[in-house]
C-alpha cells in the first residue's frame, strides 16, 4: 500500500513494540524498524513520534480508555496505534485527516472502525494531555520526592548543549551560534538544529554534550599534563573535555563501534587521547593515573527528557544488574590511582541504588564554585542533578557524581 508517511507510522510502531515488549532502547530497534524509511525527515519523524508516545503513554491510555466501552488490552495493537495517532496530533500538531489516513492501515484486518471511533470521538470532544507528563507509578515511586519536578522537566525534549573545546572563547561562540551560556565551556542552542551545518562543527570547535554530562570531567580541574584514565570512555565527550583541559588521556571502552565513534571525534576536534578497547573487568594497565574518570554503564534514567523508553524498560532486574556491574568497575578503578589520586564516579540515573560510594578512598565534597549557577552540591558533598533542575535555562539531564581521593 503506496501511501506517504506510513512506512514512517508503521517505523513508529515497531519502535514501541520493541520498546514495550522486547525491552530494547529506540537506539536498538531503530536499526531494524527504520530499515524500510526513505529519507532522514521521515526517519526522525518516525523516532519523534514514537519518543511522544512513550514520553506521554501513561496520560494517552487514560484518554484512550476513557472513549472505549471495554478496556483494550494493555498489548492490543489498537492501543499502540491509537498512542501513535494521538501523540501526533496533541503533541506534534499534525492535521488530525493526516493521522488518520496513515494510522488506520496500520490495522488492517483489525479494529479499524475502533480505532477510527475512538480517535474521532477525542478529537471533536477536545481532548487534551495534561501539563506534565504522568510517570509510570514504578518510576515514580523510585523516584520519590523528586517525582513531580522530574516529570514536569520530562514535558518537552531537551534543547542541544554543545561543550567547547577552549572555554575561554564561550561568549564569542554563544554570540556566533545565538545561544546561551550558563557556564564557561558551554553554549546552548534550541533543539531541532541540524549539527553538522552549524559553524564550527568541522572545525571541532565544540561537540554535542548535556550540561550535566560535562560536570564529572569538569571536576577533575586541569591537567598539566598528568596522566587520567577515561573508564568507560565512547563515544567520547569526556575524552574530548580532558584532552582539552591538558590531560594525557587514556580512554577505555568495550564497545568498538561507539570507539569508532571517539576517534571520529578526536580527529574532529585535532585532540589527542590513547583509544584502548578493552574489558574493564578483566584489563589492567601498565601503570598508576593520577586521576580516573568513571562515568559508569548504567539504567540511564537521567537522560528520559530524550530517551523516554527508560521510562518502561527500567525495573528491579535491571538496576540490580547494574549495580553489580558498577561495584566491580569500583573496585578495579580505586585500585588503579596512584596515592594522591582522585577518582570522580558518575552515572547518568536518578536510581538511588546506583549511588556508590568506592571503599577505601576519601571523598572530596564538591563545592558550589565548580558547579552552574542555580546547581549545589548535596549536605554529603555529591551532586545529584535531575530533569527539574535549571528548568527555567532549559533543565538538564539526571546524574549522581562524586569525587574521592587515595591517601
Amino acid at each position: 500500500m503506496d501511501i506517504p508517511g506510513l512506512p514512517a507510522r508503521r517505523a513508529a510502531l515497531h519502535l514501541i513494540d520493541a520498546v514495550l515488549r522486547r525491552g530494547e532502547t529506540l537506539d536498538q530497534a531503530a536499526g531494524g524498524a527504520l530499515a524500510k524509511v526513505r529519507g532522514d525527515a521521515d526517519r526522525a519523524l518516525a523516532r519523534a513520534i514514537a519518543a511522544e508516545a512513550l514520553r506521554w503513554k501513561q496520560d494517552l491510555d487514560v484518554l484512550i480508555d476513557s472513549a472505549t466501552r471495554l478496556p483494550l488490552a494493555d498489548d492490543a495493537k489498537a492501543r499502540a496505534v491509537l498512542q501513535i495517532m494521538l501523540a501526533q496530533v496533541l503533541r506534534l500538531e499534525t492535521p488530525a485527516h493526516a493521522v488518520i489516513a496513515t494510522g488506520l492501515p496500520l490495522l488492517m484486518g483489525g479494529p479499524r472502525r475502533l480505532a477510527h471511533g475512538v480517535f474521532s470521538t477525542l478529537t471533536k470532544n477536545g481532548a487534551a494531555l495534561p501539563p506534565v507528563p504522568t510517570l509510570p507509578d514504578a518510576a515514580a515511586a523510585r523516584w520519590g520526592e523528586r517525582a513531580d519536578a522530574i516529570a514536569a522537566g520530562l514535558a518537552v525534549p531537551p534543547p542541544l548543549d554543545l561543550a567547547l573545546r577552549d572555554p575561554a572563547s564561550t561568549q564569542d561562540w554563544a554570540q556566533r551560534l545565538g545561544g546561551v551560556s550558563l557556564m564557561p565551556g558551554h553554549v546552548r542552542l534550541p533543539r531541532g538544529i541540524a549539527v553538522e551545518n552549524l559553524e564550527g562543527f568541522r572545525d571541532g570547535a565544540w561537540w554535542v554534550q548535556d550540561l550535566a554530562a560535562s560536570l564529572p570531567a569538569r571536576l577533575l580541574g586541569q591537567g598539566e599534563g598528568r596522566r587520567v584514565l577515561d573508564l568507560c570512555a565512547a563515544p567520547g565527550g569526556k575524552t574530548m573535555q580532558l584532552a582539552a583541559a591538558g590531560w594525557q588521556v587514556t580512554a577505555l571502552d568495550n564497545a568498538k563501534r561507539r570507539m569508532e565513534r571517539l576517534d571520529a571525534n578526536l580527529k574532529r576536534t585535532g585532540l589527542e587521547a590513547q583509544a584502548v578497547i578493552a574489558d574493564a573487568l578483566a584489563w589492567e594497565p601498565e601503570d598508576r593515573f593520577d586521576a580516573i574518570l568513571l562515568d559508569a554503564p548504567c539504567t540511564a534514567t537521567g537522560t528520559a527528557r530524550r530517551h523516554p523508553d527508560v521510562l518502561h524498560r527500567i525495573g528491579p532486574r535491571q538496576i540490580a544488574h547494574m549495580v553489580e556491574l558498577q561495584a566491580g568497575l569500583i573496585e578495579r578503578a580505586a585500585g588503579w590511582l596512584k596515592p594522591g589520586g582522585t577518582l570522580v564516579y558518575a552515572v547518568c540515573s536518578l536510581e538511588p541504588k546506583e549511588q556508590a560510594s568506592p571503599l577505601g578512598l576519601r571523598p572530596v565534597p564538591i563545592t558550589a564554585d565548580e558547579l552552574p549557577q542555580g546547581l549545589a552540591s548535596s549536605p554529603d558533598g555529591y551532586l545529584r542533578t535531575d530533569p527539574g533542575m535549571l528548568a527555567d535555562a532549559g533543565g538538564l539531564d539526571g546524574f549522581f557524581v562524586s569525587r574521592w581521593v587515595r591517601d
